[in-house]
């Protein structure tokens, strides 16, 4: 079977890794990838959003599955086009995906459905917003409801903070037309966790789960990022408390969505908040996590594709599959450029891939390879060194020896991920 990966990340280069093991398995193209996917897949210059594109390649080139990688993809109808095209597509419609394109939307599924989450309301106008954080003594989450590359939330600890968040996305514009909308919520207190489920329109699939890094840097300090890192299993996160999620938040969704007429059909991943109170969702994505992928498919045992298939075709099992893990924990280390995730410069040569230490993985997101110069970096995320061993500690050292030995001007990389599970 011919497979088309649709996106240019880390997270992309995980599931050509990933489905490049499978025996059913002919080839896979990726749209654009990037140098790390150039040297595994077949890369093609097709930007993931570009959906008439993108379905005249798969019709030529007879796709048996196509994977949407980035939210990009799905907001632009990516999955759609490829369904009238009659390609197999793991991967949500435009319509099933607002539950990430749009966090009002979200709130509004999880309301109806019952699902645990924080109170919250949705504002146009900073005045309201202001008055409402004000009853929540200014500790909030304001979230920019449209997509902001992972950045469009802003967490508050006091009145002051909420309204300089709330001016900068309804006075100042600072996120775009994703601010233009913002979802003001009480502030949760807790351990985050990521949960995945596999989906078909009706049944769901979880896979193991992970927690990533959101801050730029050691201490969780700095600014909200796309994610510096991940680990998987998480610690205190058991295989009763992902199924306990996958029935009160991922399974209540999925119907909820069904009975709007929305057949969800990819990956549906849950933020979750692990708080005294219990599990509480913090929002949905439409796709597989960034950086979480990279810890997670690695400690899969199982052929993955099979299950992707299923799931776009409507057809996973009513009994919830097998699949075999790793015991062994993963974790990711991402690796950015200086400055990220504000101004960052590309086009630096990347040194030191040929020294990374055996059993280390490199996932590629920011790279790209240049005649005569080799690989360049080419975004402010620019790869993820992901280790592996007997305990997270190891895996850490493993990922950590990775990392390291990358090089190009004003590299970066946090050096606690997965810390907590060590240090208790």
């Amino acid at each position: 079977m011919r497979i088309l990966v649709i996106g240019s990340g880390a997270r992309e280069h995980a599931v050509v890794w990933k489905c490049l093991r499978s025996p059913l398995t002919e080839r896979v193209y990726v749209a654009p990838g990037n140098g790390g996917t150039a040297a595994i897949a077949h890369n093609v210059a097709i930007q993931a959003d570009d959906a008439p594109r993108l379905a005249r390649l798969a019709r030529k080139e007879k796709i048996g599955l196509a994977i949407l990688g980035p939210e990009a993809s799905i907001a632009a109808g990516v999955g759609d086009a490829l369904r009238d095209a009659d390609i197999p597509v793991f991967g949500p419609s435009r319509e099933a995906g607002r539950i990430e394109v749009s966090k009002a939307f979200a709130k509004e599924v999880m309301l109806a459905a019952g699902i645990p989450t924080a109170p919250f309301d949705t504002f146009t106008d900073a005045e309201p917003a202001r008055r409402y954080a004000r009853t929540l003594g200014g500790r909030v989450a304001v979230k920019a409801d449209g997509l902001a590359l992972g950045k469009g939330v802003i967490v508050c600890g006091n009145q002051q903070e909420a309204e300089e968040a709330i001016d900068a996305m309804l006075v100042r514009h600072s996120f775009g037309r994703a601010g233009a909308t913002v979802v003001v919520e009480e502030r949760l207190e807790g351990r985050e966790v990521s949960v995945f489920g596999l989906c078909d329109g009706s049944r769901v699939v979880p896979l193991a789960a992970a927690r990533d890094f959101k801050r730029a840097h050691d201490g969780d300090r700095g600014p909200n990022t796309g994610g510096m890192g991940a680990y998987s299993p998480p610690a205190g996160v058991s295989d009763e408390l992902v199924s306990r999620a996958t029935e009160i938040v991922l399974r209540p969704a999925l119907l909820e969505l069904a009975n709007r007429g929305l057949d969800y059909r990819g990956v549906l991943y849950a933020g979750l908040m692990l708080t005294r109170d219990g599990i509480k969702v913090l929002e949905f994505n439409a796709r597989f996590g960034d950086p979480e992928t990279q810890v997670v498919l690695p400690r899969l045992k199982s052929d993955l594709v099979p299950l992707l298939l299923a799931a776009a075709l409507g057809h996973l099992p009513w009994r919830r599959p097998r699949m075999d893990w790793s015991e062994q924990p993963a974790v990711g280390v991402v690796v950015a450029s200086g400055g990220y995730p504000d101004g960052y410069q590309t086009g630096f040569e990347i040194q030191g891939m040929n020294t990374i230490p055996e059993g280390v993985l490199i996932f590629h997101a920011g790279t790209r390879l240049v005649p005569n110069r080799g690989l360049v970096t080419s975004g402010g995320r620019v790869l993820t060194a992901v280790g592996m061993g007997a305990d997270v500690d190891q895996a850490r050292m493993g990922a950590l020896s990775g990392a390291v030995r990358v090089r190009f001007p004003g590299a970066f990389f946090r050096k606690d991920i997965a810390q907590e599970a060590v240090s208790g």
